[in-house]
């Protein structure tokens, strides 16, 4: 299975690549994770909104038509870690690939929430973009360790 985290923006800090990496590189070939950044959309005299609408449509442009769509908000479902293992073990048998959808600064646009199978929520407060893809990184790769009984999560 991939996972592919869409997310807007590039150019992040050293520490979110490294952040990131760190966890991605610990999931197994069959639980992929991999990282496409989308530009984001200028905000110099642009309208916000306008730039939402672009960013969503440029994130719907990458998924695939047969993979699982999770937007992350701040309005979604938090889960327990013990809760995200479970999703990840459903992913898993229901064989499809996913795409997290991860939105610019002023969130996503309404097509990308219309599109999600489901919404998840890190926090009820809101993070960096940066930090939110080093977040989402070590989730899943928490979520794997219980579901295959590595020692990495101690709750």
């Amino acid at each position: 299975m991939k996972i592919r985290i869409l997310s807007i923006g590039t150019r992040q800090p050293a520490w979110v690549t490294a952040g990131y990496d760190a966890y991605a590189k610990r999931l197994p070939k069959d639980t992929r994770l991999i990282l496409e950044e989308i530009p984001s959309r200028s905000r110099r005299g642009a309208d916000a909104a306008r730039c939402v609408i672009e960013e969503g449509e440029a994130l719907l442009a990458r998924v695939k038509p047969d993979e699982r769509v999770i937007v992350l908000d701040e309005g979604g479902r938090p889960l327990t870690s013990q809760g995200l293992g479970a999703e990840l073990d459903r992913w898993r048998r229901d064989g499809r690939d996913v795409a997290l959808l991860i939105g610019g600064a002023d969130g996503l646009s309404a097509a990308c929430l219309a599109r999600a199978e489901w919404c998840w929520s890190l926090s009820s407060g809101t993070f960096p973009h940066g930090l939110v893809r080093v977040m989402v990184a070590e989730q899943i790769y928490r979520a794997w360790t219980l579901l295959t009984g590595h020692p990495y999560h101690r709750a």
